[in-house]
């Protein structure tokens, strides 16, 4: 079941529209970058994004901190949001649980598929961004003094691969979560769309939230409140701590989301 799941994702025309279209926004900054020879000021604009004129080594860093407030989970939302509701629309998912095959099985499969897009998009996205980092921008810092962190120290390559390897699986992480919610919500919903927009519903609210001093007791507990914690991971020396605080709290959404929808997918009543 999980193989056919991972097959029909890699098929499909529409996952790599859509990794297309994630891609391209990079893919323009770049460009952009290269062509103005502008890049924002320090402290503004996307993570890193002021860096990069002289060290295109770290636009994949950048590249991630564009997509992931919106275009990321936008995505996510709509291919988890049809994992269940799409199948019950278009009438196949009674005889996909007639064959042999478990409603756990059924939703681990899902999820699987779900999370092989996600990496495979965030994959794209990073090595796109370093190959257009590299040829527009340079390394002039790399074979100088190493990249320099956040902090300003510089770095090694060794170091500059695993940071931006952990900042990448922490991204993923925070996309579990959306998954999560928006698998959860497929179970509930009748249509795809109602699941996808039930699940941009939240997060649009959780930044919004996030935005307002008096929600202050809430933004512990919002969705999005650590996605860009993985900066910290490139400061010398490395915060920790709303890197772990967002893992924790992408745990719990990941958990207690993910349990929601196999409680009630084990009782929904599959008529369609």
């Amino acid at each position: 079941m999980i193989a056919v799941e991972l097959v029909k994702l890699v098929r499909s025309r529409r996952t790599w529209a859509t990794i297309a279209l994630i891609d391209a926004l990079p893919a323009l900054v770049a460009v952009l970058l290269a062509v103005t020879d502008l890049g924002p000021r320090p402290g503004t604009g996307p993570a890193f994004l002021s860096a990069v004129l002289t060290d295109g080594t770290l636009f994949p860093l950048a590249a991630l901190a564009i997509v992931l407030p919106l275009f990321l989970p936008i995505a996510v939302a709509v291919t988890a949001g049809e994992a269940i509701a799409g199948e019950a629309q278009q009438g196949t998912l009674r005889y996909v649980l007639v064959r042999p095959v478990g409603r756990t099985r059924l939703l681990v499969a899902k999820l699987i598929s779900i999370m092989a897009f996600v990496v495979l998009t965030v994959l794209v996205v990073a090595a796109t961004a370093y190959v257009l980092g590299v040829l527009l921008l340079g390394n002039e810092s790399v074979t100088a003094t190493g990249p320099a962190s956040v902090s300003g120290s510089s770095m090694s390559t060794p170091e500059l691969v695993g940071r931006t390897l952990l900042a990448l699986g922490y991204a993923m992480l925070c996309m579990l979560g959306v998954a999560a919610v928006a698998l959860f919500l497929s179970t509930v919903a009748q249509s795809p769309l109602g699941a996808a927009l039930g699940t941009m519903a939240l997060l649009v609210a959780s930044t919004l939230l996030l935005t307002l001093d008096a929600a202050d007791v809430l933004r512990p507990y919002l969705p999005t409140r650590y996605w860009l914690a993985f900066v910290d991971l490139f400061r010398d020396p490395i915060l920790w701590r709303d890197v772990l605080r967002g893992v924790a709290l992408q745990g719990v959404y990941v958990v207690v989301f993910l349990g929601a929808a196999w409680a009630n997918f084990m009782t929904k009543d599959v008529t369609d």
